[in-house]
């Protein structure tokens, strides 16, 4: 089972990357999830035609009760992908990262791996501050690979910093590994020279460039990745050769 994680500062970009790359792999042919673990439940919004699933942390409140099934927290977009929000407190009240380590548990207690058996799963994660619930999937065994989404921007580039920090922390533990950089440009000035010296430093590949592309945003503005939309694009070729890395690289064993 490939199992990434894909982290960034909050803006960056990551649910479009995320759910491209989701759409990519469902394209090729593999059973993905897609699980947002951002408060925000943004996540798979484009792989669902703009229509949301209800966040697990939204139904808890709801209904005052556990769900019972994963339908009941879950919906089925692009190509069969089950797209998962975990969502999180009351605005003003909580931990975010509390929704996280709730929905993990709940997802345990419902078997939701050993029932739909995915070849791919993808968490989709804050990344501005990389502790407590944010980085349950680093630590607890759920993803086993590490994506990193920056732009040349000083705080995407100080954010993807931290990330890789606290990964490295964990790095004895058998936890998971960063697999490399997507530069998701803003046309920033000089992004390419800060993107690659910030990845020589942190001894990290630079494993897609995405260009700004104006068929992002319209397909977007569809409730689609440009995957759904034309695979074709330019920009959707990129997508598609990045799952295929992780396809070629085998993911996880486990």
């Amino acid at each position: 089972m490939i199992k990434i994680a894909v982290y960034g500062k909050g803006g960056i970009g990551k649910s479009t990357i995320t759910s491209n790359l989701a759409a990519s792999f469902a394209a090729l042919g593999k059973k993905v999830i897609q699980i947002g673990c951002d408060p925000k439940a943004d996540s798979t919004t484009n792989l669902l035609n703009g229509n949301p699933v209800m966040p697990v942390m939204n139904y808890l409140r709801e209904y005052d009760r556990e769900p019972e099934k994963i339908e009941d927290i879950a919906k089925e977009g692009f190509k069969g992908i089950l797209c998962i929000e975990t969502g999180g407190p009351t605005p003003g009240l909580g931990c975010a990262g509390r929704g996280i380590i709730t929905t993990f548990s709940l997802l345990e207690d419902l078997k939701l791996f050993k029932k739909y058996q995915p070849d791919v799963v993808l968490y989709d994660v804050l990344g501005d501050v990389v502790c407590g619930g944010f980085a349950a999937p680093i630590r607890e065994g759920y993803a086993s690979e590490i994506i990193i989404v920056t732009s040349g921007e000083k705080m995407a580039l100080y954010a993807a910093n931290n990330i890789n920090t606290a990964v490295n922390n964990f790095e004895d533990r058998g936890y998971a590994k960063v697999k490399g950089i997507v530069m998701n440009r803003r046309s920033v000035e000089r992004e390419e020279e800060k993107v690659t010296d910030f990845a020589n430093k942190a001894g990290l590949p630079i494993i897609a460039d995405i260009p700004r592309s104006d068929d992002i945003i319209r397909y977007e503005d569809m409730g689609k990745t440009v995957i759904e939309g034309d695979k074709m694009l330019h920009v959707s070729q990129i997508f598609l050769k990045l799952a295929e890395q992780f396809i070629n690289d085998g993911g996880s064993n486990e």
